[in-house]
């Protein structure tokens, strides 16, 4: 995401000469005021420059990666959400890694019809492996993380808050859950999606081509 030629002469004229009035940019740029209307509401929307009544505008030192940032805590996880790939209860370990590797995922979410149990990352599955014969018939509830240990995103969250958690835990995805009650009263986490890092990385490199 860029600025355009003419939002970056505005914010040089206003670094000139603030605080300065709307006309007078205008009358530098040899435009008319209603040409650049759009310009300053969008540069002061993302805080690169303010704008004071009866004074003019004022240039706040935020940058382009200021505004970028600030954009990105705007924009909904709902936006950039993938389908997990799940698994039941019943799975043996042995079938959970055949679903890994086919379905090339990062992590596998085993579930209870449509409520989410635990999670299951490569690692897991690497140390289930070491030393034991078994994994054909072991269930891979036995080797997934539970709560309270699983890391979740809400559907209310932005794609900010997923790039933090993800760092913050060392996690490859995240799973998107609403809170529910079951039919038994009980609280549970209805999985709805999941955010991975490949997800939000994409997400930031489309951002930044979106005015190649």
């Amino acid at each position: 995401m860029e600025l355009s030629k003419r939002q970056n002469r505005i914010i040089d004229i206003v670094k000139k000469h603030e605080p300065v009035k709307s006309t007078e940019i205008a009358e530098e740029l040899g435009v008319n005021r209603a040409t650049i209307r759009p310009d300053l509401k969008l540069l002061t929307m993302v805080g690169i420059l303010e704008a004071k009544r009866k004074v003019g505008y004022q240039y706040t030192g935020r940058t382009l990666l200021h505004m970028t940032g600030s954009y990105i805590k705007t924009i909904n996880i709902m936006d950039i959400q993938s389908e997990p790939t799940t698994v039941s209860e019943e799975t043996t370990i042995y079938d959970g890694i055949i679903t890994m590797f086919t379905k090339n995922a990062g992590t596998i979410y085993v579930v209870d019809g449509e409520y989410l149990s635990g999670i299951v990352s490569r690692k897991d599955f690497m140390k289930s492996m070491i030393g034991r014969k078994d994994i054909e018939s072991l269930p891979i509830p036995i080797i997934m993380t539970r709560m309270p240990n699983i890391v979740y995103l809400e559907e209310d969250e932005t794609v900010y808050d997923a790039a933090v958690k993800t760092m913050k835990y060392e996690v490859e995805s995240l799973p998107i859950v609403r809170k529910v009650m079951d039919e038994k009263g009980r609280n549970r986490l209805q999985l709805i999606g999941k955010v991975s890092r490949t997800n939000i990385t994409r997400y930031v490199v489309n951002l930044g081509q979106e005015d190649d």
